[in-house]
């Protein structure tokens, strides 16, 4: 790791206030309010942090977007609205050589639709074919008693994830529909949460820091549907953090 790297790391922590009272600091960059990215990375993250009663670490993010998208983006996902800072643009992305995605010159939908076909984009298709394969080494989404409502007419229960493939894995069709249920409310509110197209090609990246801002792990994002290096178990990195 580059000296000018910590360096910028330690720069975006005094400009944006990253203090933290915890022994550890993460640091998220979401793309877009809007990116399929952002979504699941939220709520998994969510999930961990109440799972693990935030003891060991503070969550700082920074998506692109406005306030009235930061609302409705926390409301869905459970995301702490403290722990989030929206901001007009990509310049952060760029100062931490983040990966834009994929340009073209036609434009970010144009770009993004590539992306999602697997151009430049190499792992988002075996990503896609995951979620409605299952995954025997990955963690179920949903338990017996969740109840599920994809695209507001398709209503149904965990439970019938369960009857049809047992429980104690990801189940075929699971993480799609759990996708499919992020993707209809993004649509829904699509101008609250996609601040510019031009940023949809846009990924992110994770820095975990310790309690001297030193990057002890980082990772970025150049997939759609790839916010991690492991995305069988997304946030292991973490969970390997507390087992130390």
């Amino acid at each position: 790791m580059t000296d000018k790297f910590q360096n910028d790391i330690n720069y975006l922590v005094e400009e944006l206030n990253f203090k933290g009272e915890k022994k550890f600091k993460l640091i998220v960059l979401f793309g877009l309010l809007g990116d399929f990215d952002s979504f699941e990375y939220a709520i998994n993250l969510k999930n961990f942090v109440d799972s693990n009663k935030d003891k060991f670490f503070d969550i700082f993010a920074i998506a692109i977007g406005n306030q009235n998208g930061k609302q409705k983006f926390c409301k869905f996902t459970g995301f702490r609205e403290e722990n989030l800072i929206v901001v007009s643009d990509n310049q952060i992305h760029n100062n931490l050589k983040v990966s834009r995605g994929l340009d073209i010159g036609l434009g970010g939908w144009i770009n993004m639709l590539l992306m999602l076909s697997g151009i430049n984009s190499l792992k988002t298709i075996r990503e896609v074919i995951r979620g409605y394969t299952g995954d025997r080494k990955a963690k179920q989404i949903y338990s017996e008693f969740d109840k599920i409502d994809a695209l507001k007419f398709l209503k149904f229960s965990g439970n019938s994830f369960r009857q049809v493939f047992g429980d104690g894995y990801l189940r075929p069709f699971e993480l799609a529909t759990f996708r499919l249920n992020n993707m209809s409310e993004i649509i829904q509110n699509w101008n609250d949460y996609i601040l510019d197209e031009k940023y949809l090609p846009q990924r992110g990246a994770s820095f975990l820091l310790n309690d001297k801002n030193q990057v002890i792990y980082k990772f970025f994002s150049s997939d759609v549907l790839g916010y991690s290096s492991n995305m069988r178990d997304p946030l292991g990195f973490l969970s390997d953090l507390i087992k130390e």
